[in-house]
């Protein structure tokens, strides 16, 4: 270091300490949150937060005015002291799923805050009654926590409130109004946004909520408890865009006056208990998206009034009480996309009579009493169902296309990339829409009353991608693309679309254009075009920041402050020599640890530092080669994604399936160490064991034990030659599910498997099932107990839809391809066949009050069915229950063992009976045949000559 290098260093800090300007309590207030919370920026150092620039903070003279922080990965509680920063204006720690506990009272301390956005965290507890405190509020935005107990009575003193959002928490009580001097929600004059969904409210909605002086447009309180009938004056509210009230309880009639609000352009009234006559809804003009099913309507004629609003794109009318024909002119609304009009009574001739250009593409009308369907001129894209109507009880129309239920599409149409997609060599990269390698900002959008149904036209996502762009270009967010994927509707009737951001100009995005985006999707800056209406974003944590050497910065710093105090230039110079030489040592020793991670493994010794690899042997290369004649193409027996599997047999006799990576499918040094660390630690008869490794030659090499009959899918698809009868897959079912209950309780650290498919189940020589292939699996650490955030990883068709969805992994995951698995066994099908999904292709066809649930035509031949299946229908419960949408409603997989057992014996089979191979329970029917998906001949390493 030069001496004018040493003065500009000296200049800096002083320009710092004369720059200081945070209030100290502000500060102190700062340092409290910084202590108590975990991951906190890597820049938050030194005592000025204002001067020195923290990430996520931004200040006005001496005072904390804005934190935003969403997406950054922040874990812990906010504790009281966050009432310190009484100049504080925006609060957002939206997507930190890690912060956790109640939200304090102190919060009613923020005088001067406007916007308070906690989105997508873990807040668990009561709302305080002092938020009612913050008068200057203008956003607030709660939802997608734990919050429980009632909303405060509070809120109505937030008169200048315009965005409130309490939804998707577990909040009950009633629905707050005024009362003598105690405020109440119907105080909110200017608010525009009441979203409660997804609670547990109770109670009538108070008629006194609701007047023409309020400035609502969006009235979201669908899926809760309430009851009661709908109020007459919610037809005073003529702003109103959007009204759901579904998934309720609510009885009587729908108020007439509710056809007052033209704007409306969604309205959900399903799933209640309404009576009456049906509303006329006529003059709703504006009208899109109309979902009146499952409620107590009298009966009535099909509604001419529909047929008026041209505005129309999908009718959801089921179970209502229609009667007669519909009329053909329905057909030939422009904007109409969806008609659902299953379980009336309808009855006559359907003459679907599109118009021109008409976007008509699915007309639903199972279980009517429609007797004709008249012929079109020509085809017209839509399709027509007409199963359990009078049409279909003919003999010869009972083979036409509309007297079947039609799979669903599941294309995905959004969106192709402006370039040919590259191959990333970096763990978790992603090749963006403009085909660069990035660490892109994940997750889902929930949009929770859009207009339209047809999710397969492409034009509406290529509008709200642009949309997006647009939004991120005018806050000059470092933004390169946006990718859009899976737009599916879940439960809620939500449309629930997956969004990546790719970051410009960089392979990663920084804390502050994480948290960039987080407030823009948070705070509602961004507006998605008018046909998806309201949505909520949930960000996914981003891992991928890299940070500045703050350390360096920090020594830097301390080096400074020592000089100033000591006065002596040489000095420094000196010490800085000294720690110059110590980092430089201290580098190359960890650069020639990582360049060999194994150096001071030691499988004999034992050494509490040292990781003890019970049973797991260090090969070296030529052992490895020498099994296996170099490596042969006669030895290779199977290929995957991570490289070819090939046979050898060691001097003991014993035969070993050994994986060789691929270059271009290899880990990194320490996650290859650490695969072979967790493998080491499991032991079960269920569990395909780990015999060594070799990691010598830049060769990544796992030997395993060998498994001679091959894999579950070649069983069941016929291949390998083996014919599996009930008893016998009963008893696969139960092998495997007993190694999964291992690794899910038995195991230390508990395990993921992550990919379990009939592919990695594999059959030994007495045909007990081995769960193998622990390449995708995740250890579960104690901070990690409810679930792990990771990239989705697995295949398709086993996947579990929930965590496709949230990226959050949890042992409930691998219940779920576990149920598909149990489909697999009985059907012999693929999970995707013919672009037809096996689980719901069987929750479709199920009929319990038949034999074997009417799933005849689905079971697989070879099973067995002209003998009794015992215990059949109670796999199939078995298997649907794994496949419940939601994880917590899945049993623990030593649940289902004890199922299968119970199962079995009522077939009349032992449970822990191993049955020889020569059992009855299978048969080989290619006996002498050469074909075997391991190949046949094993190599002894003693004694087989390698070509080199």
């Amino acid at each position: 270091m030069t001496l004018w290098t040493f003065q500009c260093l000296l200049t800096r800090f002083a320009s710092h300490t004369a720059a200081a300007e945070t209030a100290p309590n502000d500060f102190s207030a700062l340092s409290s949150l910084k202590d108590t919370w975990k991951n906190t920026p890597p820049d938050w150092e030194g005592s000025d937060p204002c001067g020195d620039g923290w990430d996520g903070i931004k200040c006005t003279k001496s005072r904390v005015t804005s934190i935003t922080l969403s997406g950054v990965g922040l874990t812990g509680q906010l504790t009281g002291d966050i009432g310190s920063l009484t100049e504080l204006n925006i609060l957002d720690l939206s997507y930190n799923k890690g912060l956790t506990g109640p939200l304090p009272a102190s919060i009613g301390s923020l005088k001067m805050l406007n916007t308070l956005i906690l989105v997508g965290c873990d807040f668990t507890g009561s709302i305080p009654d002092e938020i009612g405190n913050l008068r200057q509020l203008v956003y607030l935005s709660l939802n997608s926590n734990r919050f429980s107990g009632p909303i405060p009575r509070s809120i109505g003193n937030l008169s200048k409130l315009y965005w409130l959002d309490l939804a998707d928490n577990q909040l009950d009580g009633i629905i707050p109004v005024s009362s003598g001097t105690n405020p109440g929600l119907d105080m909110l004059n200017h608010t525009k946004h009441f979203h409660f969904g997804k609670n547990k409210l109770t109670g009538n909605i108070p008629p006194e909520l609701f007047s023409s002086d309020m400035a609502l447009i969006h009235v979201l309180f669908e899926s809760n408890q309430l009851s009661g009938s709908i109020p007459s004056t919610l037809g005073n509210v003529t702003t109103l865009e959007v009204v759901r009230l579904d998934n309720n309880s609510l009885t009587g009639r729908v108020p007439e006056n509710l056809n007052n609000l033209n704007h409306v352009r969604e309205l959900f009234l399903s799933n209640n208990k309404l009576s009456g006559p049906l509303p006329d809804l006529s003059k709703m003009n504006s009208l899109n998206y109309l979902d009146m099913s499952n409620n107590g309507f009298e009966q009535s004629d099909f509604p001419l009034w529909l047929t008026t609003l041209q505005s129309l794109t999908t009718i959801m009318m089921e179970n209502t009480q229609l009667q007669g024909e519909v009329p053909s002119s329905l057909f030939s609304l422009a904007n109409l996309q969806t008609v659902v009009l299953k379980n009336n009574e309808l009855n006559g001739t359907l003459d679907v009579r599109t118009s021109k250009g008409g976007k008509l593409r699915r007309i639903d009308l199972q279980n009517n009493h429609i007797s004709e369907l008249k012929p079109q001129d020509e085809p017209s894209g839509v399709t027509i169902i007409l199963v359990k109507n009078l049409i279909c009880e003919d003999t010869e129309a009972a083979d036409a296309a509309y007297c079947k239920i039609p799979q669903p599409n599941v294309s995905n149409p959004i969106l192709q990339n402006n370039c040919q997609p590259i191959s990333c060599n970096k763990p978790d990269q992603v090749s963006s829409p403009n085909c660069v390698c990035a660490y892109p900002y994940t997750g889902a959008f929930s949009f929770r009353a859009p207009s339209f149904s047809d999710l397969g036209n492409g034009t509406y996502f290529l509008i709200l991608r642009d949309s997006l762009m647009k939004s991120f270009a005018a806050q000059l967010l470092p933004v390169d693309s946006v990718s859009l994927s899976n737009p599916t509707r879940d439960s809620y009737h939500y449309l629930i679309l997956n969004l990546s951001v790719f970051p410009s100009s960089q392979e990663q995005f920084n804390r502050t254009g994480i948290s960039s985006i987080g407030f823009l999707l948070s705070n509602q800056t961004f507006k998605p075009p008018k046909e998806f209406g309201p949505f909520v974003f949930k960000g996914d944590p981003y891992r991928y920041f890299e940070d500045n050497s703050e350390s360096s910065k920090s020594l830097n710093m301390g080096i400074i402050i020592g000089a100033v105090v000591g006065g002596s230039v040489l000095l420094v110079l000196l010490v800085l020599a000294g720690v110059y030489a110590f980092c430089q040592k201290r580098r190359a020793d960890r650069a020639i640890g990582q360049s060999n991670p194994f150096g001071r493994w030691d499988t004999k010794e034992s050494n509490s530092g040292i990781p003890q690899l019970k049973a797991t042997k260090k090969f070296s290369f030529q052992e490895l080669q020498k099994c296996t004649k170099n490596f042969s193409r006669e030895n290779d027996i199977g290929t995957g994604g991570y490289g070819k599997v090939y046979l050898g047999t060691l001097p003991s006799g014993q035969r070993i399936a050994i994986k060789r990576a691929q270059k271009e499918s290899k880990q990194g040094q320490l996650e290859f160490k650490a695969e072979i660390e967790l493998l080491s630690r499991v032991h079960h008869k269920n569990l395909v064991s780990l015999v060594g490794f070799c990691f010598e030659r830049e060769e990544q090499m796992l030997v395993y034990e060998y498994v001679p009959k091959g894999s579950l899918k070649d069983a069941i698809s016929g291949k390998s030659g083996i014919r599996l009868d009930w008893i016998r897959r009963l008893k696969v079912a139960l092998g495997a599910a007993r190694g999964l209950a291992y690794l899910h309780e038995l195991a230390d650290p508990p395990i993921i498997h992550r990919d379990i498919k009939s592919n990695n189940i594999l059959l030994d020589e007495r045909l007990n099932a081995k769960v193998s292939d622990f390449g995708l699996s995740k250890p579960m650490l104690d901070s990690e107990k409810d679930h792990i955030t990771t990239q989705v990883k697995g295949t398709m068709g086993y996947l579990d839809p929930e965590y496709y969805m949230s990226q959050q992994l949890t042992e409930k995951s691998d219940v779920y391809s576990f149920g598909v698995l149990m489909l697999e066994l009985i059907t012999a099908r693929k999970p995707i066949e013919r672009g037809k999904y096996i689980v719901k292709l069987v929750r479709n066809a199920i009929d319990k009050s038949k034999e074997l649930y009417g799933l005849h035509e689905l079971v697989d031949s070879a099973i067995g069915l002209g003998s009794t299946l015992m215990g059949f229908e109670k796999f199939v419960d078995l298997a649907m229950s794994c496949l419940q949408e939601a994880g917590p409603d899945r049993p623990k997989m030593s649940d289902a063992v004890k199922e299968i057992e119970s199962i079995l014996l009522l077939a009349g089979s032992n449970p822990n009976a191993e049955s020889a191979s020569t059992s009855a329970s299978f048969e080989e029917l290619s006996k002498g045949s050469s074909h075997h998906p391991y190949g046949n001949d094993s190599f002894d390493c003693s004694t087989s000559t390698s070509k080199n």
